[in-house]
């Protein structure tokens, strides 16, 4: 073959090779999952297999291999613990080391927190400590963060201490603040970035829920800043980072009103009015009394769907919150109210909530593809990596 056309063919065959073969990703940075509320981590029912992060399947497992190999790390925080020690059990959890609580040492009956501890070394771990779950963590290694429901909230108070710290948590490493860059992207999941009204809604009828559910609703310390008062308070401390990728997904497994035909569980609610909102057939069973026009079966007070309230100095919550996935206003998933903010158009801005948009008929647990008749939740986590690993 003469000289120039087999360096031609040799080119195109090279130019070929690279087209067909696997697209390499801008980052391959480690992603960490957070849970939320009452949630639990990937050992806690080992007999039942069963996980806070996909069910019966393995959502961590599915990030690692679509167009992977990927680094993911599942992480346990306290289940029913404020956004602030959450972060704290969080950087210790992934930096090594034992948890700091600051000036949160004592528990809300006066006794002191008990404190976990993670090893940054394992060769040097003479109390057989659990590893650390990325030591060398620092601005040069830096992580993605997804968070699911508090585990958003938990997220934005991490990231609000490593860059700012707090003077009046004392002098702890996670305290003293400067740590830029640490934390590539944010990415929340029907996150109560404005707090829910759930815990409004069922104030009533506390008497009626199942622990831990009822404890939760009556230990302030722990659940205030996930009603809408409290977040508007938590809103103003942790900021939106000018140096990170914000992402948000919204869930709704409501409907509005209707005389017939719209999917919703007419068990619950034969008869419907067209301004407020009633849970679906597939949301979760035990969700539904509380999602729609009325808190089932009492009728004597207003659910998610038909909750509102006006008093002065509150937040306000009008019409525009009934639409929920059972636990957490579809609303509030977008951004912190106040903060920088913007439907996500296909290209990414730092310092802004880029918002994926709310995706109908996913209830707060089918987005973690929990055994039900909900929809699969894989493309959601699919289109999340997707954007992650082209930062």
């Amino acid at each position: 073959m003469p000289r120039l056309p087999w360096i031609l063919f040799a080119a195109l065959t090279l130019m070929l090779a690279v087209l067909s073969g696997p697209v390499r990703a801008a980052n391959n940075d480690p992603v960490v999952l957070v849970h939320g509320f009452l949630g639990f981590g990937p050992d806690q029912f080992p007999r039942s297999g069963f996980l806070y992060w996909g069910g019966k399947g393995d959502v961590a497992d599915h990030l690692r291999t679509y167009k992977g190999p990927r680094t993911v790390y599942t992480a346990v925080v306290g289940a029913i613990a404020t956004n602030r020690e959450r972060a704290a059990e969080l950087y210790a959890q992934i930096k090594g080391g034992c948890v700091d609580y600051g000036a949160q040492r004592l528990e809300p009956d006066g006794t002191a927190k008990a404190i976990k501890c993670w090893a940054a070394d394992p060769a040097n771990n003479p109390q057989g400590h659990p590893p650390a779950l990325h030591p060398g963590w620092d601005a040069r290694h830096r992580l993605h963060m997804i968070g699911h429901s508090q585990g958003g909230t938990t997220i934005r108070a991490l990231v609000e201490l490593l860059e700012h710290g707090d003077a009046n948590a004392g002098g702890g490493e996670l305290y003293r603040g400067g740590k830029r860059d640490w934390i590539r992207s944010v990415t929340t999941i029907s996150a109560p970035h404005n707090g829910t009204t759930l815990r409004d809604a069922v104030t009533g009828i506390l008497s009626e829920l199942p622990p831990p559910l009822r404890d939760w609703f009556q230990a302030d310390s722990a659940n205030w800043e996930m009603a809408p008062d409290g977040a508007r308070s938590f809103n103003a401390w942790a900021r939106t980072s000018p140096h990170v990728y914000y992402f948000s997904v919204g869930t709704q497994a409501t409907e509005a009103g209707a005389p017939c035909c719209n999917d919703t569980d007419r068990r619950i609610a034969p008869l419907q009015n067209r301004y407020y909102q009633y849970p679906r057939s597939d949301m979760f069973a035990y969700y539904k009394n509380y999602a729609g026009e009325w808190i089932v079966p009492s009728m004597l007070q207003h659910g998610m769907g038909g909750y509102t309230q006006d008093t002065s100095g509150r937040v306000r919550i009008d019409r525009s919150w009934f639409a929920n996935d059972g636990v957490v206003n579809t609303v509030s998933m977008r951004a912190p109210a106040g903060h920088p903010a913007h439907d996500f158009d296909g290209t990414p801005i730092r310092g802004s909530w880029n918002f994926l948009g709310n995706y109908r008929g996913y209830d707060h647990f089918d987005i973690l593809n929990w055994p039900n008749a909900g929809p699969s939740a894989d493309v959601v986590y699919e289109r999340i990596s997707d954007i992650l690993f082209a930062l």
